[in-house]
């Protein structure tokens, strides 16, 4: 889709923004189906493994991945005949798999926690919140006049639906400001030549993975002592995420 040329600033940043959300959207619907698995994978080493245990392995699945993908486009720009042009399109199509895996990573969680994400709006505050971090927590606890600790746990299995979509609308500003700026940054970075790329990438990439980790473990607090959903139960897939 290409702006008109009469178009204002605004309306650009608009449209822009909305495609920020769009891919986030999309990358929400793309790992929904996939959380159970994600969770057994986990648990792949040891069945009898804690809801600690396996929120512990999946922090360290995510961190992984994240940064592995960031390294691996950013890497692009020093390889022999790939231009600059080839590595930003690799990045734009990166920025979908990033997304795919932080929403793969804080619902995970969530249904670790037996919080339900069988709603949409539910799970857009939850990847939203877990990856603005701070300010997506103030914002969360503000708009549903809630006070306390672990916002996963009390704002968004508790409150009205329509309460979370007056919540998603702020998030989704927020996020089209932090996010789109963190990745328009990253994005030059993985450019760089001559192997800087990778360095960047995988950096940048590590560091928002671990910022989303300790907002997930702000977002939810302790893990159950037990597992309390169906979790638990859910065999092994034989395909594999992350």
């Amino acid at each position: 889709m290409t702006t008109d040329a009469h178009d204002t600033p605004d309306q650009e940043a608009a449209v822009r923004g909305q495609r920020v959300l769009d891919l986030l959207d999309k990358a929400i619907d793309l790992q929904t189906p996939l959380v159970r698995k994600n969770i057994a994978r986990a648990r792949q080493r040891n069945p009898e493994a804690t809801p600690a245990q396996v929120i512990r392995n999946l922090e360290r699945m995510y961190v992984s991945a994240l940064t592995g993908t960031g390294a691996a486009v950013g890497g692009t720009a020093a390889a022999p005949g790939v231009g600059t042009g080839l590595a930003l399109a690799l990045s734009a199509g990166e920025t979908l798999s990033s997304l795919e895996l932080s929403a793969l990573f804080a619902l995970s969680v969530a249904e670790v926690h037996a919080v339900p994400i069988d709603e949409v709006e539910r799970r857009r505050t939850i990847v939203m919140g877990v990856m603005l971090g701070g300010s997506g927590s103030a914002t969360i606890t503000k708009v549903a006049e809630r006070t306390g600790q672990h916002w996963g746990r009390q704002v968004v299995a508790k409150v009205p639906v329509e309460t979370l979509r007056q919540i998603n609308k702020i998030l989704g500003k927020n996020f089209i400001t932090k996010y789109g700026t963190k990745q328009g940054i990253i994005v030059l970075g993985r450019v760089a030549p001559f192997g800087i790329g990778a360095v960047i990438g995988g950096g940048a990439n590590a560091a928002l993975a671990t910022l989303a980790v300790r907002a997930a473990r702000r977002a939810f607090g302790p893990a159950p002592t037990s597992w309390q959903g169906p979790a638990h139960d859910m065999p092994l897939p034989e395909g594999e995420q992350y």
